[in-house]
């Protein structure tokens, strides 16, 4: 209000007299300071440690700063949510990428997940909002487990979601070895798939696995670059098994109050951007044809009018 009033007041000022002009200039001085008051916490961007995380870091850093917003800081590779939330907390960033089940689970320890993806978002975003944070629009795209196999095994074997694999004889799956714990447990219980011969992954990609036929089936996750191609098919999980893993910016609220509506709606039309095809797209560019994130974030952003 005082930035508007000043350049009516000023336009009359040239009108009236020079004395009146150099009063409004002390107006003017006072309306710069209170600016800058006004973005005393700074746009300090962090990433956890994988491509993926560059890449959005890299599309929010970029898109703010061609809406002439400053970013005062922009931390990489912050490993993962235990040590990117406590950077959150004390200040030293101030803002950074999360998916909704690990914010669910890791930040804030439950061990349960809400029936819907959209329920999920909003548990969290109030449990942010207690402790003094915010969170953006969540993007189409999620980033979570996925159980694949080749096409020519789910036409063999009519394999659509997970419960088809108690048709396949001698099924081998693959996965992380925290799997064997964590995750067969739960197919047998949820799906009544018990047939399982679990082989941990050991300096192999699964992918290479189901390519050789050295196991039937994988824990992949839904963004990596080999699902973009026709190879394999996803198995349903319609007992939502592994949850829901959208990402939104998590900020600090004081941040978001100083920088005012444009701010958050900046970053909600990155997010409002980001599907499956194109985080696969990008993950592609930098993982397999060594692209810099910072390059593919530029391209994504001029292609979509946000740069």
């Amino acid at each position: 209000m005082i930035r508007k009033h000043n350049r009516r007041a000023a336009k009359a000022a040239f009108a009236v007299a020079l004395g009146v002009a150099l009063i409004l200039g002390v107006f003017a001085a006072a309306a710069t300071a209170g600016e800058e008051r006004s973005q005393a916490t700074p746009i300090i961007i962090g990433t956890k440690n994988f491509p993926e995380q560059y890449i959005l870091g890299q599309l929010y850093k970029q898109a703010l700063e061609a809406k002439g917003f400053k970013v005062a800081g922009y931390k990489e590779n912050i490993a993962g949510t235990e040590l990117a939330w406590p950077a959150l907390r004390s200040g030293k960033i101030t803002m950074y990428p999360e998916y909704t089940g690990t914010a669910l689970s890791v930040t804030f320890g439950r061990k349960t997940t809400p029936p819907t993806d959209l329920a999920t978002y909003n548990l969290i975003k109030r449990l942010y909002g207690a402790r003094g944070f915010s969170l953006g629009r969540q993007t189409p795209f999620q980033d979570k487990d996925v159980i694949a196999v080749t096409r020519a095994t789910a036409a063999e074997h009519g394999l659509v979601s997970i419960s088809d694999l108690k048709k396949v004889p001698d099924l081998t799956l693959a996965g992380f070895p925290e799997w064997d714990t964590r995750w067969i447990p739960t197919i047998r219980k949820l799906y009544g798939v018990t047939n399982i011969d679990f082989k941990p992954l050991a300096g192999i990609s699964a992918y290479e696995l189901l390519d050789r036929g050295q196991v039937l089936a994988a824990d992949v996750f839904t963004t990596d670059p080999p699902l973009g191609t026709n190879k394999y098919r996803q198995l349903k999980d319609p007992k939502n098994m592994f949850g829901f893993q959208h990402v939104a910016p998590v900020y600090n609220k004081k941040l978001a109050a100083e920088l005012g509506p444009r701010f958050t709606a900046t970053l909600n039309a990155v997010s409002a951007k980001l599907t499956t095809k194109a985080m696969i797209a990008m993950n592609t560019a930098v993982i397999v044809n060594k692209k810099s994130a910072k390059s593919v974030a530029a391209a994504f952003l001029k292609a979509n009018g946000l740069a």
